[in-house]
């Protein structure tokens, strides 16, 4: 009896969801919101050197960075942070959790940038290459002040639409113990056991962040296409 009562005891001691939890996974979306914005920089920067040589004359160059993102593109993220946190602390490299999810998130989003940021390159007409080539303009100053500013304008609604993608894919670092917004409503949910309003608060901390982003992205491509 006593065990039983022990049992009633632990059953009624449980937490309910409350302004405190809530609060909870209000603090765990700022750590989505700063992996997000880490992912989309340093991806961004390696993705801006992929796009490069991507659009490079060299085969070589094309060659290497078409394998790295097929490698990315084609592999699933998860299996992408298991490597990066798992494999390579069996090497004798541990990296923390924070570190592991940025690396791992960052070679996913540079493949994706890089293909876009390729393609707005591509998308800017040969006759600005032309013209470029007319002038005799080296290949740097061709890119820098004459195919970038266009390619540029061209790219960023697909760039913005794809960094509500890194912030949902942020949801994955949770196997790696990163205690981002999904891995706290699973520790809240632990706690309280009430599922239905800790996802319900959790979707919409989502949709508080995402949606302002793929509105901006639906303008920003329709004023692209304004300006075509």
């Amino acid at each position: 009896m006593a065990q039983k009562n022990g049992r009633v005891s632990d059953m009624y001691s449980m937490r309910t969801f409350g302004l405190d939890e809530a609060l909870y996974l209000l603090q765990a979306a700022q750590w989505t919101i700063y992996l997000s914005v880490l992912t989309f920089a340093m991806g961004g920067l390696v993705g801006f050197v992929i796009a490069l040589a991507r659009s490079s004359r060299s085969p070589a160059l094309r060659t290497i960075s078409g394998a790295y993102v097929q490698i990315f593109q084609n592999t699933p993220l998860i299996m992408q942070l298991f490597i990066v946190y798992y494999g390579l602390s069996l090497l004798g490299f541990r990296l923390p959790a924070v570190i592991a999810a940025g690396v791992a998130l960052t070679f996913f989003a540079s493949a994706f940038l890089g293909e876009i940021w390729k393609g707005s390159i591509q998308a800017v007409p040969r006759q600005q290459f032309e013209a470029a080539d007319a002038l005799a303009l080296s290949p740097w100053h061709r890119t820098r002040y004459i195919i970038l500013p266009q390619a540029i304008r061209i790219a960023t609604p697909p760039t913005v639409g794809f960094f509500v993608q890194i912030v949902k894919n942020t949801s994955l670092t949770s196997i790696v113990g990163m205690t981002e917004l999904m891995r706290a409503a699973t520790i809240m949910n632990n706690a309280t056991m009430a599922p239905l309003n800790i996802y319900a608060v959790v979707c919409l901390i989502y949709f508080l962040i995402c949606f302002p982003l793929s509105v901006l992205s639906r303008k920003l491509e329709a004023r692209v296409n304004v300006g075509r």
